[in-house]
């Protein structure tokens, strides 16, 4: 058992290996919510792995994930983990072998909520992998981006209540998780369709339509923001926000992506109240 400066030490370390994105605005929250929301970023990366995984069979990402859902439901069976993913340890990334690890480094009051938001996750990607992701219609949308990004935003909703007694808007919620998986879509499309031969956007869609989709959820996330009324939080939940308007607006100006100098001064804009 690893002493807890050692794990707190180490999980964040791979927090900033694994995502400087969500790294920064976590740095923001005071000690509590910090490990929590760490510690929940670092559990959903997990399991994102294995849905992401370029070796792994659709059914062994189907298998492995519905086995870690379960998992998650009651106390964490470090062992039985271990051996579930012991025969792809080699291919795993460390941010997923380690899962039992960071729910270990998640605060006690915390964890149940943490493993239940990603117990459903895991549930839902593997339901989207079985159907090889395939997007057919707005409502299929939409249950995918709620269980890979809808969750987020409900899962913090209850951090927020449970640390800082902030309470959200549940729908608002999904929508500032759904608004950001939206951007992510959008910019990767055509990544998605040459390298892995999928398609989240709807049939008939447009890739104005996909604007539009993620501009609505955007939109919820703005009004989500007006119920955050401490600083900590509220510049957690600001940076990735603002970092999606201006991804969107830079991709509907024919750009790819912002670039690093325009991420920094987003990063320094959403301090200055």
């Amino acid at each position: 058992m690893k002493d807890s400066k050692t794990l707190y030490k180490e999980a964040m370390h791979v927090l900033k290996e694994t995502s400087r994105t969500f790294y920064i605005p976590i740095t923001f929250l005071q000690k509590d919510l910090k490990q929590s929301v760490a510690a929940a970023y670092l559990a959903m990366r997990a399991i994102d792995e294995i849905e992401d995984h370029e070796a792994l069979t659709t059914t062994t990402k189907f298998d492995l994930l519905t086995a870690t859902s379960e998992l998650l439901k009651g106390p964490f069976d470090a062992n039985a983990y271990e051996a579930l993913l012991a025969p792809y340890a080699t291919q795993l990334p460390e941010v997923t072998l380690r899962l039992a690890d960071w729910l270990t480094f998640c605060p006690e009051g915390a964890r149940a909520i943490v493993q239940a938001s990603t117990s459903e996750m895991a549930f839902g990607m593997a339901k989207w992998a079985k159907a090889d992701w395939q997007i057919h219609t707005r409502e299929d949308l939409d249950d995918y981006t709620y269980y890979v990004a809808g969750l987020v935003g409900t899962m913090l909703s209850e951090l927020w209540l449970w640390g800082a007694d902030i309470q959200t808007d549940r729908e608002l919620a999904i929508g500032y998780g759904r608004g950001l998986q939206a951007v992510n879509i959008l910019r990767n499309q055509h990544e998605d369709l040459d390298e892995r031969g999928v398609s989240f956007v709807p049939d008939g869609w447009t890739r104005d339509d996909l604007f539009a989709y993620a501009k609505e959820n955007l939109a919820k996330a703005d009004l989500y923001m007006k119920a955050i009324n401490k600083r900590t939080v509220l510049l957690f939940c600001r940076l990735p926000l603002a970092l999606a308007h201006k991804t969107l607006k830079a991709m509907q100006d024919g750009r790819e992506k912002m670039t690093r100098a325009e991420v920094e001064q987003t990063v320094e804009e959403i301090q200055v109240d």
